[in-house]
């Protein structure tokens, strides 16, 4: 089975406080909402406390188009991108030379070449890695990545991988933009990277890391509306559904129960739900829904107060949270993110020495 050696988290630069993102979109929306401190209650209900933005919040209070955020996308991304892949290998002993293909996931900018192959230049990284870029997977990019990672280690034994999700959500906001989605999406939205170094079976591995078992990947059909972007000449601007918790709620225990049941396990079996912190209403919803206490749930709770929803590597921020917290031989667990499509990606751990 393939092996997750080791985790590193890449903050944008900027952190901000959610107390001063809320005085700059009063600032921003004031005018344009009647009840717009109720409005606002959705910052201070989110739970989250702090996060990081790839810009200083006085960016946001002034216009900017898509080429303009899609240049500064580009630009921070290869720095944050190249920063974690060279801390990952640093902090793991690991030789570029040994690395054979890189999956890069991201899906809040646009670059033709894309950025892995702009840091594969940066870092001057081996010119025969394998470059497997995927775009649009959205808050699901994190598991996702790792799913595909598995795969190809289950083909490719004595290989090593990298995994790089890098989001810079904060870059959609659309300032003239004054639909309840879009403020929802500023109230939740933060910037980040994650990478991940994962190896086949076949390598020689010491201390307890979780393998990668099994996947399943999951679309449900027809529910393109509920989550996305709508691509519009100022930029990306967010499509959430109102009816996300509930179908979290509905959905995702049958979900759940079909990836377990063709494994052989049950919820109990779950020792850590590395699941992805979409927000407060979905984790109450995941709680609610496999009948998890809220203790199940609280490194994703962590995270999302540190840090906010920063997609794609929020589930892997989650992941290194617990792996830091030294789980035991033995232990499994669930790696679980939802994201457009509307989809679910399901990755299932298991700790062995």
């Amino acid at each position: 089975m393939p092996v997750i050696e080791h985790v590193v988290t890449q903050n944008a630069p900027y952190r901000v406080s959610q107390e001063e993102t809320v005085e700059v979109v009063r600032g921003l929306f004031g005018d344009h909402f009647r009840d717009i401190e109720r409005l606002l209650q959705v910052f201070e209900n989110g739970k989250i406390n702090n996060r990081y933005l790839a810009a200083p919040l006085s960016w946001f209070q002034e216009e900017h188009g898509l080429e303009e955020k899609n240049q500064l996308y580009i630009e921070q991304s290869v720095k944050m991108g190249s920063q974690a892949i060279a801390n990952c290998l640093s902090q793991t002993n690991t030789d570029p030379n040994e690395i054979e293909a890189i999956i890069f996931i991201s899906s809040s900018g646009m670059a033709t070449p894309t950025i892995d192959a702009r840091i594969i230049n940066e870092l001057s990284l081996p010119l025969h890695i394998k470059r497997i870029p995927v775009w649009g997977l959205g808050c699901a990019g994190g598991a996702a990545g790792v799913s595909r990672a598995h795969d190809y280690l289950l083909a490719y034994p004595q290989a090593k991988v990298l995994v790089l999700c890098i989001e810079l959500c904060s870059l959609t906001f659309q300032r003239e933009d004054f639909s309840k989605s879009n403020l929802v999406g500023t109230s939740l939205f933060a910037d980040g990277a994650a990478c991940v170094l994962m190896s086949g079976d076949q390598l020689a591995h010491t201390g307890l890391k979780p393998k990668t078992v099994d996947t399943q990947s999951t679309l449900m059909p027809n529910s393109e509306d509920v989550m996305g972007w709508d691509v519009k000449d100022s930029g990306l601007h967010v499509i959430f559904s109102r009816s996300i918790p509930a179908i979290i709620e509905n959905w995702l225990k049958p979900n759940v129960e079909q990836f377990l049941h063709r494994l052989g396990k049950k919820e109990t079996d779950i020792d850590h739900f590395v699941a992805h912190p979409g927000g407060k209403k979905v984790l109450h919803a995941y709680e609610k829904s496999l009948g998890f206490p809220n203790e199940k749930t609280k490194p994703s709770q962590t995270i999302l107060s540190s840090y906010g929803n920063m997609s794609s590597p929020t589930v892997l921020y989650v992941l290194k949270y617990i792996m830091e917290q030294g789980p035991s031989d033995g232990d499994q667990g669930l790696l679980t993110a939802l994201g457009p499509g509307f989809s679910s990606e399901m990755v299932w751990l298991e700790w062995r020495e």
